[in-house]
């Protein structure tokens, strides 16, 4: 009782208000904000409040669905400036608005950026309250807090209330001792992700992807509504024993459970466990991501470690991308120089995929696109086009899927890759890429048409 009794008092010695914390910062300060569920609204909203005292301070986040209010207070970025390692639909509007600036990063790397090479003058995250033994847990927003927290000059707790507590393997939690500021307050619902529903294209993409699944496989899956499909299709599939090792845990993965698929009893490692970076979903998937012994999280330096992945036999990994070229560039994140998202773990998976002994990582997209001017225009290009950034060199793609099927352009001569990815493409365009393919000296005389 006495140990609990202490932690019980340096808790209160360390408790203050959000605009009392919100004193440490300093103009020219490097701040950190948790991301996703792990966003201090709180500790927001009083740094905003104190923007006219406060100038050139750079913020980073990722993954944000709340409205940042420091960003919201400060349209002309004299105060605040907001920077994201990976973009939501939020942040990918305020990029659109000019007031999200956007940082490269491979996620598995993230928290060695932070150990080696960055500066963090106050980090603050959003946690639940802490346990009987001084320790505050990640919760659904682990991915890379620890790395952060311990880069930082000063670290600033909110304790929210509403989130779940999560078991881990690793770096999910911190002790009260670590800590300098802890902030109490209400909270709203965590942030979820609507339903998506797939299109008629997206779902025979799916359906090319879980006939190349095989029982026992252990699965990641990207964001959106063609990993979703995915899901839900593996959920009525004959497909058993799968295993789970993503940096995102979503919905999807709760549905493959209920429908008795997932076990993680064929995993080569961390057997029975699901395992996870962060969560994003519903009430329903924090709920049993809570105390589960079975829902484990980890940082992503471990789940989405290619060495690690490599290790899980018949892994696969699903994921979207915008476009690819005829060389087999991957451009995931970017369409032309409008960020859309960002690298995340896709590099990650793909590398991780290709060492796992039957592995499979699938990149996925429809075969073309309507743009804004009402024109039909194929995904697979001659080459990207400018200001398409790369997210998966071409010595790394695996599988590319459309709506017409799959190509595996590991190993490939760049003539091969021509026409395996021409053969996916809508038939509308093949001819056009044939030609494009010659002039690029990239198409043989025994290709096929």
């Amino acid at each position: 009782m006495a140990s609990a009794f202490n932690y019980a008092s340096k808790y209160q010695s360390k408790l203050c208000s959000a605009d009392q914390a919100a004193r440490v910062i300093k103009s020219g300060d490097w701040i950190d904000i948790g991301m996703g569920a792990g966003f201090p609204s709180l500790m927001d909203a009083a740094i905003a409040r104190r923007k006219e005292e406060l100038r050139d301070v750079k913020v980073r986040g990722y993954l944000i669905f709340n409205p940042i209010q420091m960003v919201e207070s400060d349209t002309e970025r004299k105060h605040f400036i907001y920077n994201s390692w990976h973009m939501s639909a939020y942040e990918r509007k305020l990029f659109d608005r000019g007031l999200c600036s956007f940082c490269p990063m491979v996620f598995r790397n993230l928290g060695a950026y932070y150990t080696h090479f960055l500066t963090v003058n106050v980090a603050m995250l959003a946690v639940p309250p802490m346990n009987a033994h001084g320790y505050f847990n990640f919760s659904v927003a682990n991915a890379s807090a620890r790395a952060v927290l311990d880069k930082a000059d000063i670290v600033i707790l909110e304790v929210n209330e509403n989130l779940p507590w999560v078991y881990g393997g690793l770096d999910e939690c911190i002790h009260i001792d670590d800590v300098d500021m802890i902030v109490e307050g209400e909270h709203g619902p965590l942030p979820s992700l609507a339903p998506t529903t797939a299109s008629a294209e997206e779902m025979m993409i799916a359906e090319y992807v879980v006939q190349n699944m095989s029982n026992g496989s252990t699965l990641q899956l990207g964001i959106g509504s063609l990993p979703n499909a995915v899901g839900q299709m593996l959920a009525r599939s004959d497909l058993r024993d799968l295993g789970v090792n993503t940096e995102m845990l979503c919905d999807s993965y709760l549905e493959l459970y209920k429908a008795g698929k997932v076990t993680n009893r064929m995993k080569n490692i961390d057997r029975y466990k699901s395992v996870f970076g962060f969560a994003i979903g519903s009430p329903e998937l924090y709920e049993w991501a809570r105390e589960n012994p079975g829902v484990v999280t980890y940082p992503v330096s471990y789940c989405n470690d290619p060495g690690n992945i490599g290790q899980l036999d018949n892994f696969v990994s699903i994921n979207n991308c915008i476009s690819v070229d005829l060389y087999g560039q991957i451009c995931a994140e970017t369409a032309g120089m409008r960020q859309i998202s960002g690298t995340g773990g896709q590099l990650d998976f793909l590398e991780g995929a290709a060492l796992s002994k039957g592995g499979k990582a699938f990149i996925c997209m429809t075969s073309s696109f309507t743009d804004k001017h009402g024109n039909v225009q194929s995904r697979i290009k001659p080459t990207l086009m400018s200001g398409d950034v790369v997210t998966d060199p071409r010595s790394l793609s695996f599988y590319i899927v459309t709506e017409y099927g799959g190509v595996n352009l590991l190993g490939c001569t760049t003539w091969e890759r021509a026409e395996r990815l021409i053969s996916v493409a809508h038939p509308d365009f093949r001819e056009g890429l044939i030609a494009a393919a010659e002039k690029q000296g990239i198409w043989i005389r025994s290709n096929k048409r």
